[in-house]
């Protein structure tokens, strides 16, 4: 009953990732014309970018397909995703948790790949004439999910906090 409890929380978290990333998205496109900017702080903007490549717009002018490249990526990450958590083994709850709120955000990536043909990004971190490649709700999702297994794999839990610690499999041990 606890793993089906579990797994409805996940699959919430998921499904809220993906929600809040297009309703974001698509009152970005409601509002802002493309590659204009909305000054909101003195280190923040609202833009309107369509990007065709991977993350900071990695291989966005390549000659090949990188949208089919991608969709195929996408889908190729989610069924690891998938099998990383079939393998999970129990206690390490922290990352499955991160690896639904990273398949979140890869389905709300994916979503605009098969819909628009290139990925939604929209918000805008400079400084000193300086910006961050621009990203979105999804990007934010895949990083912090990396960041909690990061975080994990270091031995800290900011998620399912326990008094028992995780005790490694003997297979994990490195020789």
């Amino acid at each position: 009953m606890r793993n089906s409890r579990i797994l409805q929380v996940h699959l919430g978290i998921a499904t809220a990732i993906l929600i809040l990333d297009q309703l974001s998205k698509w009152i970005i496109l409601s509002t802002l014309e493309p590659y204009s900017a909305v000054k909101v702080t003195g280190f923040f903007n609202l833009v309107l970018v369509y990007n065709k490549g991977a993350a900071f717009g990695f291989l966005a002018d390549s000659n090949f397909d990188v949208n089919l490249f991608f969709l195929l990526a996408n889908v190729l990450i989610l069924a690891i995703l998938i099998y990383v958590l079939w393998a999970l083994r129990p206690g390490r709850n922290q990352s499955a948790s991160a690896i639904w709120i990273i398949a979140g955000g890869a389905l709300g990536n994916l979503f605009d790949r098969i819909v628009h043909g290139h990925v939604i990004d929209f918000l805008d971190f400079h400084y000193a004439g300086w910006h961050y490649s621009a990203f979105n709700v999804a990007d934010s999702a895949i990083t912090i999910g990396a960041i909690l297994i990061a975080l994990e794999i270091f031995g800290i839990r900011l998620l399912f906090r326990s008094s028992e610690p995780v005790q490694p499999k003997p297979s994990d041990k490195i020789c």
